[in-house]
């Protein structure tokens, strides 16, 4: 009996290692048929991927995995993306049957930052699912390619709205957490839950997120006006676990936070009144001191500044019919230049969006949402051609690029 047990295991033994040389010459003979690449040459086709292609092809193999999550491919990455604009909207609902709820089953493939946060899962619960799908916003994107916007799908949705962006990351409201924060890569899905800081009502603070070259990591800057009318600003690195106080900027600097602040030239900037605003507050990231610089006009409300490729740029309305473009490149140098000077109609009221960094082109909205791209370069302003309702006009939108960064950075990533 135990000469037939011996026999048995043997045989088993011969025929698994049969196997695994039928298999091992099977992917040699795979691999003989494909020419040798070398990793660069991968590198340089992976990298002008666009972003729905690039995401599936880091799941092709180990090699190509490795190379995606490279330091030196993620920074070559961001140096040749686009920027676009990210925004929330609600899902769409039934034109005849406008109060039913949204069929989630026929997006099983759409990913939701609480669920994934907290391990949810939409299930019924008697009879109530855990989160409501009719208060799911889903995140989008608008991007502008050969003078025509379309708008594109992260297959994403979350509760709580933006409230800063940069770098490829986003700052979301944490819904499930009472003045709770969510840092998300929407590309990458990477995100983390972060600690609980000084409670504000939203339109008395205001959310900054920059990256320090000096620390080498993101930071949040939280603006917030006590009782007292003080603006008192607190910190947090992202990855640490506790926000921590610096100084403030001066008392009276602040009107509102009704603009959202930019980074540029490494520091955040704020416009601080609604219209009139003779000069900007900035806060240079890696010293953390608050400045005030002047501007080289009133602002009005139909001023914006804006990130121009590292420099910042402030875009005036000099006259009626006349548009200009400031630009500044460090906060000790030579001060504003006037870049350029755009004519536009007597009855245009053109807010500008953001600057799109490999077109080289100023987008601007007008009164009634079109959008229109003024290119740097030729000097010529030219209508966006856009499809009718596919961009909402009331909606809040943030200046992003779409990345692989993660909050968790190594390397030398951004410039």
């Amino acid at each position: 009996m135990a000469d037939k047990s011996i026999s048995f295991l043997k045989s088993v033994k011969q025929r698994a290692s049969w196997k695994k040389e039928r298999e091992e010459e099977k992917r040699k003979q795979y691999e003989s048929r494909i020419p040798y690449l070398p990793t660069e040459c991968i590198s340089n086709i992976l990298v002008r991927l666009p972003l729905e292609s690039l995401q599936r092809s880091r799941f092709v193999c180990k090699t190509w995995y490795k190379i995606v999550n490279c330091c030196i491919f993620i920074e070559a990455y961001l140096q040749r993306s686009e920027s676009v604009l990210i925004f929330l909207v609600p899902p769409k609902r039934d034109v005849f049957f406008p109060y039913s709820r949204p069929n989630l089953q026929e997006h099983s493939n759409v990913f939701s930052v609480e669920s994934k946060l907290f391990q949810l899962q939409s299930v019924p619960v008697l009879q109530r699912p855990l989160m409501d799908p009719t208060s799911l916003l889903h995140i989008k994107f608008m991007e502008i390619e050969n003078g025509k916007m379309k708008v594109e799908e992260y297959n994403a949705t979350c509760l709580g709205a933006v409230r800063a962006a940069c770098g490829g990351l986003i700052l979301l409201d944490n819904k499930m957490k009472k003045g709770g924060l969510i840092a998300l890569n929407p590309v990458t899905r990477e995100l983390t839950a972060l600690p609980l800081g000084t409670l504000f009502p939203p339109h008395s603070e205001s959310y900054g997120l920059a990256f320090s070259q000096t620390a080498r990591h993101f930071k949040l800057v939280h603006l917030f006006r006590d009782e007292m009318q003080y603006v008192s600003c607190e910190i947090l690195n992202l990855g640490a676990r506790s926000w921590r106080m610096v100084d403030g900027p001066a008392f009276g600097a602040f009107g509102w936070f009704g603009y959202d602040p930019v980074f540029a030239i490494r520091a955040i900037h704020w416009i601080p009144q609604v219209d009139h605003s003779e000069y900007m507050v900035s806060m240079t990231v890696d010293d953390e001191k608050f400045h005030h610089i002047p501007l080289p006009r009133s602002s009005g409300i139909q001023d914006r500044i804006v990130e121009m490729r590292g420099d910042l740029g402030f875009v005036s309305h000099e006259e009626l019919c006349k548009i200009d473009v400031w630009i500044l490149r460090n906060l000790c140098g030579e001060g504003w230049t006037k870049q350029y000077s755009i004519t536009v109609g007597s009855e245009s009221c053109m807010i500008p969006l953001y600057f799109s960094r490999i077109c080289g082109e100023m987008i601007f909205q007008d009164e009634d949402g079109s959008l229109y791209a003024y290119d740097c370069s030729l000097q010529l302003m030219k209508n966006v051609e856009m499809k009718k309702g596919s961009f909402p006009l009331n909606c809040h939108y943030f200046t992003h690029v779409n990345s692989l960064l993660s909050w968790k950075i190594q390397g030398n990533v951004i410039d």
